[in-house]
């Protein structure tokens, strides 16, 4: 049965003018993984959220297999990864299927210059050392050692952490829980949603996404 769950300002029906205290109109979105046949959220933005100034030069990111259909039981020594400053560049892949990637990261900055979206992929991070806030489009959540963190995909994120070591696996799959926004999990096995829907204090600010998406 799906979660209810409502955070911030909203109007009193769906589909409806819903204007601010300023007159602007609210830019709705119907955001969902399955498209009309799943379970999705009802968001809406200060700003229109099609709304892009310029487009980057795309670069690859696909792994390069090392071993193909490996049978060799292996012992990888994965925390003694190299940090890298940038979230993403920290991403370094192990394995890799057509289902899922699962991989090693160990950032050592905040991606507070960017935004992150992974339009192929759920995306599940394990935290083995650090702390921090996850901030996504439906508000913020704190996660530290142990926790899990289940991002669905299309979801634009931000990690404000002091991370060292982190697991991530990208799932083409569906991730089935209960809920589908954004949940930590933790070793005691309670759900966590986000708590405050008011991500972006400066709104008007111009902020830069990276996406990940497959070319085929």
């Amino acid at each position: 049965m799906p979660v209810y769950r409502q955070v911030g300002h909203i109007p009193t029906k769906r589909h409806i003018v819903f204007r601010n205290n300023d007159g602007k109109l609210y830019h709705e979105e119907l955001f969902g993984t399955e498209g009309f046949s799943g379970v999705s959220s009802l968001v809406y933005h200060l700003n229109p959220p099609t709304m892009v100034r310029e487009k980057g030069k795309p670069y690859s990111v696909r792994p390069k297999v090392a071993v193909e259909d490996n049978l060799q039981s292996r012992s990888y020594q994965s925390f003694n990864v190299k940090p890298e400053d940038d979230y993403i560049q920290s991403r370094k892949t192990l394995f890799v299927n057509d289902d899922m990637t699962i991989g090693i990261a160990a950032p050592r900055k905040s991606t507070n210059d960017y935004f992150f979206k992974n339009a192929d992929a759920d995306e599940m991070l394990f935290v083995h050392s650090g702390s921090g806030t996850l901030k996504t489009m439906y508000g913020s959540i704190p996660f530290e050692y142990g926790d899990y963190m289940i991002i669905p995909r299309g979801t634009v994120y931000q990690l404000n952490s002091k991370m060292k070591t982190i697991t991530y696996s990208s799932l083409s799959r569906m991730v089935r829980l209960k809920h589908r926004n954004v949940i930590a999990i933790n070793t005691d096995s309670i759900l966590n949603t986000p708590h405050s829907a008011n991500v972006i204090s400066n709104y008007r600010k111009t902020w830069k996404l990276t996406m990940k998406k497959a070319s085929s």
